[in-house]
């Protein structure tokens, strides 16, 4: 299989790292071609113009969404020579399958997914939705190329944007509160290294521990505030400061923003 990325940024170049650790062939085009030649060099595969990535079985078209039109109308040309099978794969926020067919020019087979940036360390989520004329062979090629990225998980696409507002954007807000929490522990007097490393170790942790025993993650927090104790009264602070209701503000507004980068 040749796994063909246009647009080496961080996404499209955390994908192409997942996919070389594979048996696939991975193909690397990017507008800067410094940027895809020197991808290619740590990845031992082949730098190419974006015409030939978009001749691989799989297209991934790594590009933000308002130069998605443009991308498709430079490779329209090629898809509609090519005689042999292939699927575009979006990675767009906000634009459907439907909108990538209407760029495209025809009903090509189309998988949309997004993914997170911890797919660069191989424990991301892809949330990800197939056209009816994606085969069988070819999801299974798409999920067996991207195995090492991490969690992949099918979603009607009609969640997909709710999904992103959560998984995609969620890294952004979990930076912050590692930040936070650091600096935090600095005013207390901790080291700023050792209050990062603490800070990022206990959510892994604490990630890991909800997902291993299935408890609801008001259990997990019960379970750590005593009464009267130095836990709860961090939990009353949080809460008086309504952080419960803007982590929900957040997830919300990315998701009004998707929305809206589609149109």
């Amino acid at each position: 299989m040749t796994f063909g990325f246009i647009g080496t940024g961080n996404m499209g170049g955390a994908l192409a790292r997942a996919a070389a650790k594979t048996e696939v062939q991975v193909r690397l085009a990017n507008r800067t071609a410094a940027k895809a030649e020197s991808l290619a060099k740590e990845l031992s595969c082949r730098a190419v113009t974006v015409e030939e990535a978009a001749q691989c079985e799989y297209v991934f078209l790594g590009v933000k969404p308002q130069m998605m039109a443009q991308l498709l109308a430079q490779i329209a040309p090629v898809l509609k020579q090519r005689t042999d099978s292939f699927t575009l794969v979006s990675m767009a926020a906000g634009l459907t399958m439907e909108q990538i067919r209407r760029m495209a020019g025809d009903d090509y087979p189309v998988i949309r997914m997004m993914p997170n940036t911890p797919v660069a360390v191989g424990s991301g989520i892809i949330l990800y939705d197939a056209t009816e004329n994606v085969t069988h062979e070819a999801m299974a090629g798409f999920v067996y190329g991207l195995s090492h990225a991490g969690l992949l998980n099918r979603l009607p696409e009609a969640l997909i944007d709710a999904g992103c507002a959560v998984a995609g954007c969620g890294p952004a807000y979990a930076a912050m509160f590692m930040e936070a929490l650091a600096d935090g522990a600095v005013v207390c007097g901790l080291p700023r290294d050792k209050a990062m490393t603490y800070a990022a170790q206990m959510l892994l942790g604490t990630a890991k521990l909800l997902l291993e025993t299935g408890k609801h993650p008001g259990q997990l927090k019960d379970e750590v505030c005593s009464p009267g104790g130095s836990t709860i009264a961090g939990v009353d602070a949080l809460e008086a400061a309504g952080f419960r209701g803007a982590v929900m503000s957040a997830v919300d507004a990315a998701y009004r923003r998707t929305k809206e980068l589609g149109k």
